[in-house]
């Protein structure tokens, strides 16, 4: 997709597929590699994103795993001020994307560190929390929890309303692999996930060593890594502008090879 976010005046082109490596500072994420916890480790994980090719750091201070307990927001933004001190200090440059539902975190990250993007992953729309990513002026991420593609395009286009009312430029879509949806259901947004292009934004796609490739493959997350790929070349070809993974130099290839298969149409 032709579309560039302004990520506080640096400018990110979407026309190549970006990848988004994911940076856990929690102690229960579902997948046990993706939890960064010292300083070393937050250091190390933000190297190893930017050398393998990944464009965005999304960092995550509270589990939205199923069946977890969120942690209070004193909490949340603690574990975000650790890491995004060492972040910032590590790779100054980075685009930077937070994972949270709270409003008054996502106004803490920007202020304080300059994050880029907003990553949210709440249940439903919020009316706070869309006046408050207009006001920082950063690039949001919207996510769904809708079961169906259908029901999907009717809620994320009263959404986008709804942000653009109060002043949002940058949106992406996340259709919220994992979120609200069957294992069957999860499939069936995959496989019509190109009628999302409608909308005229651009689509993240998130289903790194998700239960719906672990418990399809009767595996563990650890083991998920070929579903992995297989789901993320699905999601480019049918129009996803970032991949959202742990393993970030595997989808970078993935995005090249997809892309020279573009080529050669």
């Amino acid at each position: 997709m032709e579309y560039t976010l302004n990520c506080n005046g640096r400018l990110l082109e979407l026309s190549t597929p970006q990848v988004m490596g994911i940076l856990n500072v929690t102690p229960d994420s579902f997948y046990a590699e993706s939890r960064q916890q010292t300083a070393t480790d937050i250091a190390l994980r933000t190297k190893q994103i930017l050398q393998e090719g990944g464009s965005i750091i999304d960092v995550g201070a509270c589990s939205t795993r199923p069946g977890s307990e969120p942690v209070t927001e004193a909490e949340e933004m603690e574990r975000l001020r650790f890491a995004l001190a060492i972040i910032r200090r590590e790779a100054p440059e980075a685009v930077v994307s937070v994972d949270t539902f709270r409003p008054d975190v996502a106004r803490m990250v920007v202020e304080e560190y300059g994050v880029d993007i907003i990553n949210d992953v709440s249940e439903g729309a919020d009316a706070k929390m869309f006046r408050m990513v207009a006001r920082l002026g950063v690039p949001y991420i919207l996510m769904s929890v809708q079961p169906t593609i259908r029901e999907m395009l009717l809620h994320f286009a009263r959404e986008v309303d709804e942000l653009r009312s109060y002043g949002q430029k940058d949106i992406i879509l996340d259709p919220g692999f994992g979120f609200g949806k069957t294992l069957e259901q999860n499939y069936e947004v995959m496989m019509q996930l190109e009628r999302l292009s409608v909308i005229g934004l651009p689509v993240l796609a998130g289903v790194s060593r998700k239960s719906m490739i672990y418990k399809a493959l009767a595996c563990e997350p650890g083991e998920a890594m070929n579903g992995t790929t297989v789901l993320n070349t699905i999601a480019l070809q049918k129009g996803a502008s970032i991949l959202r993974v742990h393993d970030v130099r595997e989808a970078v290839e993935c995005v090249a090879l997809v892309e020279r298969l573009k080529l050669s149409e």
